[in-house]
């Protein structure tokens, strides 16, 4: 997947078994204030996501430019950043939902 900013992802096909295993470690996040809860699960849906989906990185390294190894830590801070989260929200996990919809018509 291309997240754009030089920034791309080699992930594992978004399985079933991948989808309940990211809903169940984002239904273990904390929602925090009631009116954030929804954006809160969300972003802990898609960070739980990436971290079981993704494989390797390109594009992400240190502060002197060194090639940073793929961590669940790092996959948390890649996709506390906005842009990085909606493309992968748009790349990854939209065309899976597009698919499920398409199945049940």
């Amino acid at each position: 997947l291309d997240l754009g900013h030089d920034v791309r992802l080699k992930v594992r096909p978004c399985t079933t078994a991948l989808m309940m295993a990211a809903r169940a470690a984002a239904a273990r996040a904390e929602p925090g204030e009631a009116e954030n809860a929804v954006g809160v699960r969300t972003a802990a849906l898609l960070a739980a996501l990436a971290r079981f989906a993704a494989i390797e990185w390109e594009g992400v390294g240190d502060d002197d430019g060194n090639a940073a190894p793929i961590t669940p830590e790092g996959v948390d801070a890649l996709l506390a950043l906005w842009p990085m989260a909606e493309a992968f929200e748009r790349l990854y996990l939209a065309p899976a939902l597009l698919l499920e919809s398409e199945k049940n018509a």
